[in-house]
């Protein structure tokens, strides 16, 4: 058991405590998978059900980082951010926001958040500034320069360390670990991919919380043949994998389901 935990919202992470579910709502309409994009007017609704259904906390984002996605402006983003958050005040949801722009994260900072979702590694000084001076937890993604830049097993264990040296230079204390599962980079292969999740267990090495962010990804459907919308059940079997190594957050699209493969875990786990 590591010793290190992140409270987020007083829900602590790592350090014992249960499997922490994270639900995922997008702002963005091009979004790799189409059933995570919930328009403003429905954003109160999803968050609502997610948090009866098992979430801990919810991550909005307005920006699709899918590699390949369609780009947006910074003044999209924060337009987006900005009314879907508006709906959420005031609702005590746990909420953290996926971003790497300070701009955007500005705006965020006006609305009730408790976390920030950062897949960028603090690679960008003004951008880690602005969140450390926020003060918020963060989960923070394996990158060295982009997100995502680390190819295998070695060079995701030295991003990493990058991040948490990073974090120490910032006076950030409240953090939790993303390795970075997604071919971020067209140099990643989908057998990079399963190589981290096949030695998941060596992220823990750190002493900190650690996310498991594999949702309905590409590398997934790659291995099954299947498109995003058919994902669930190749997800869900990794997702147990990934726990069963020491995962202490999972990011998931499908709340209700993965909700339930905790339930199960935890009862395992007493056994």
């Amino acid at each position: 058991m590591r010793d290190q935990h992140c409270t987020v919202n007083r829900i602590q992470i790592g350090g014992g405590a249960p499997v922490r579910l994270m639900g995922v709502i997008n702002c963005s309409p091009e979004s790799f998978y189409r059933g995570s994009y919930t328009p403003t007017a429905k954003i109160y609704d999803r968050a609502l059900g997610m948090q009866e259904d098992g979430a801990d906390m919810i991550d909005l984002g307005a920006r699709s980082t899918a590699p390949g996605s369609i780009p947006i402006t910074i003044a999209e983003e924060m337009e987006r951010v900005d009314a879907a958050l508006s709906e959420l005040d005031g609702t005590g949801i746990t909420l953290s926001v996926d971003t790497r722009h300070p701009e955007v994260l500005e705006v965020c900072l006006r609305h009730d958040i408790h976390a920030i979702n950062d897949i960028s590694g603090l690679a960008d000084e003004r951008y880690a500034r602005a969140v450390a001076d926020s003060g918020l937890p963060v989960f923070v993604m394996a990158s060295f320069k982009v997100p995502g830049d680390a190819i295998g097993l070695a060079e995701t264990l030295s991003a990493l360390e990058t991040v948490v040296t990073r974090c120490a230079r910032l006076g950030i204390d409240e953090y939790v670990l993303d390795p970075a599962i997604g071919r971020w980079i067209p140099e990643r292969t989908y057998e990079d991919d399963w190589e981290l999740c096949q030695n998941f267990e060596a992220f823990s090495t750190f002493d900190r919380p650690v996310l498991a962010a594999i949702s309905r990804k590409s590398f997934i459907g790659h291995l099954l043949g299947k498109e995003p919308e058919e994902r669930l059940a190749g997800t869900l079997a990794l997702t147990m994998e990934l726990v069963r190594q020491g995962a202490d957050v999972v990011r998931s699209h499908d709340v209700a389901e993965t909700a339930d493969l905790l339930k199960v875990h935890e009862k395992m786990r007493q056994a």
